[in-house]
């Protein structure tokens, strides 16, 4: 099985973006020398690598980056489309396989995998049971889904999800009732920030992000591990929000500490 140390990490929160794309304006606050995900690990401990949902990456490559980064970085990585859109998570034991393969080659700095559902997808028990068995018997690390259709809001899916050690992703914008709190497994809170009112383009404000920290803060608190990722890319906005909140959060933790 691999990366089955990931489960005994100390509870830490992480906060990253989707991807390490640094936007001009915010330059001056990175360092000016190295590769764009070299300056970016210089502020951050966690990104999330969403290309390998659209196509696979060589073993090297993730090798790569991780080289790239400190020792306490780590990297969430999405399952490809072949996987979640095109298979359902059915009959794709090949294609888990190959991927759990590729991303060997991030090593120790591999910290969670993120399984994004298709808003049509259902929820189906055997199947998900099934499938979540499947990636349990290859993969020890942490897990998150991030399911968008109604049916997997629910405490009967959130205790199964909990059951096989499986975190329900907290999505912004939230689209399904009962969406307003991370569930599955609560030992790990993993939370993806997409940008509103317009999704991918939109940032978020500070008082929002303040309310963010304490909620990260006290789910860090009881015991949980905690990634929250900005997907608010597509206008840039993703990096300096990132970075508020992580400044937010240290302010908080220094509070502690005084």
């Amino acid at each position: 099985m691999r990366n089955t140390t990931r489960v005994a990490e100390a509870p830490a929160i992480r906060v990253g973006c989707a991807g390490w794309s640094l936007p001009r304006t915010q330059w001056p606050r990175f360092p000016a020398e190295g590769s764009h995900l070299e300056r970016y690990a210089a502020r951050f401990d966690a990104a999330e690598i969403d290309t390998s949902f659209y196509r696979p990456h060589r073993t090297e490559t993730y090798a790569r980056w991780a080289a790239s980064t400190p020792a306490h970085f780590r990297f969430a990585v999405k399952l490809p489309k072949s996987i979640t859109h095109e298979a359902r998570l059915q009959g794709a034991r090949d294609a888990l396989d190959a991927f759990l393969g590729e991303v060997d080659g991030l090593g120790p700095k591999l910290g969670c995998l993120l399984i994004q559902l298709a808003p049509s997808h259902a929820f189906d028990a055997a199947v998900a049971r099934r499938f979540l068995a499947d990636l349990r018997r290859r993969y020890g690390g942490p897990v998150a889904i991030e399911p968008r259709h109604a049916s997997w809001f629910t405490p009967e899916v959130d205790a199964q999800l909990a059951g096989q050690r499986v975190a329900r992703v907290l999505a912004d914008p939230v689209l399904q009732a009962g969406g307003e709190w991370p569930g599955g497994w609560p030992q790990l809170v993993y939370l993806r920030l997409h940008g509103r009112p317009r999704v991918y383009w939109s940032a978020y404000d500070e008082a929002l992000l303040d309310r963010l920290a304490l909620r990260l803060q006290q789910a860090r608190d009881a015991g949980a591990a905690c990634w929250c990722i900005l997907d608010n890319t597509a206008g840039g906005e993703a990096v300096g929000n990132a970075l508020t909140l992580k400044a937010r959060l240290s302010h908080r933790i220094n509070q502690e500490t005084t």
